[in-house]
């Protein structure tokens, strides 16, 4: 609970940059104005659509607003500061979020383009499943990126996680191969895979992902399968294009976003899961292990609307 309180507080800080690009617009837009009107929803909406929560996600809260606004005749502005929040926590349900990987024996395929924190990711939940003592096995198959082998060799041995493969220019496939022996002979509970760190040629990626998803089917045909791709909270729009981009050439069960600390485009989060109907699994807010956490879609948008002086 401490742990979770503590959490809490550290989201309320990471998100001040998105709050200020978001909130504090929609707060002065229920200060300044004296009654609803087709203005003040025009304006809400360019907020939204400015603070990246997407077109999609941006029209449906509105209509919902409107919806409620008509049907309990609400008159005064700042009556719609509640509705517009419980609107945002409706369009981020997409019902249950499972973390059933981490209760049985799995393999985690971690995808991502360079740049957005991928290796980091999987160090960081690495060392999350180690602190439930949860044996796990690393494999290095981001082969194409020189430094994703060293990177992960370090995370590896801060979570005592073993570590397969890490040969710049060796073949993906043949990694996730001998990992997936790996983890069969020790027993491992779950294996983290670093794979694909590129889409700009997509049907590379996807014959590359194909031929490693293949192998695992062939040789591990028990294990329970997942899917995360990570992306960049600070590249915004950019990050639900990446999103929509890897969803056409793999099964994405879940997405880690990083960086949420550094950026104001935080709002991204609703428009991922709003359009995309993907979970949001893990949100980090900072450096260390313990800034990566599960994500909640209402703890979130509570944590967003809070005023820094509320969670004392």
């Amino acid at each position: 609970m401490a742990e979770e309180k503590g959490f809490f507080k550290r989201l309320v800080s990471g998100l001040a940059k998105t709050r200020e690009n978001i909130v504090s617009g929609m707060d002065s837009i229920f200060h300044g104005f004296s009654h609803i009107d087709e203005d003040f929803y025009e304006e809400l909406e360019e907020v939204l659509i400015m603070g990246d929560l997407g077109v999609q996600a941006t029209e449906e809260i509105l209509d919902d607003l409107r919806a409620k606004v008509k049907e309990r005749h609400i008159k005064e502005p700042q009556e719609c500061r509640q509705i517009l929040i419980d609107s945002i926590k409706e369009q981020m349900d997409v019902g249950e979020t499972a973390y059933e990987f981490e209760e049985k024996t799995s393999v985690v395929m971690v995808v991502g383009v360079n740049g957005v924190g991928k290796t980091t990711t999987i160090g960081k939940l690495a060392g999350k499943l180690r602190a439930q003592n949860k044996k796990v096995v690393l494999a290095a198959a981001d082969t194409f990126r020189a430094a994703a082998g060293e990177q992960l060799k370090e995370w590896a041995n801060r979570a005592q996680a073993e570590l397969i493969g890490g040969q710049e220019g060796s073949d993906p496939a043949a990694v996730v191969y001998d990992a997936v022996q790996a983890a069969k002979a020790r027993h491992a509970d779950v294996l983290l895979c670093d794979t694909a760190g590129r889409l700009h040629n997509k049907k590379n990626l996807m014959e590359e992902l194909r031929k490693m998803n293949r192998i695992v089917d062939r040789e591990y045909p028990e294990a329970f399968r997942e899917t995360l791709v990570v992306l960049d909270a600070t590249t915004g729009q950019n990050a639900l294009q990446q999103a929509r981009e890897f969803k056409e050439v793999a099964d994405i069960t879940g997405i880690i976003l990083t960086k949420m600390d550094g950026t104001a485009k935080g709002g991204i989060a609703v428009a991922i899961q709003a359009e995309l109907g993907i979970p949001v699994k893990y949100i980090g807010v900072g450096e260390t292990i313990e800034d990566l956490q599960k994500f909640d879609a209402d703890t979130f948008v509570d944590a967003l609307f809070a005023s820094p002086n509320d969670n004392e």
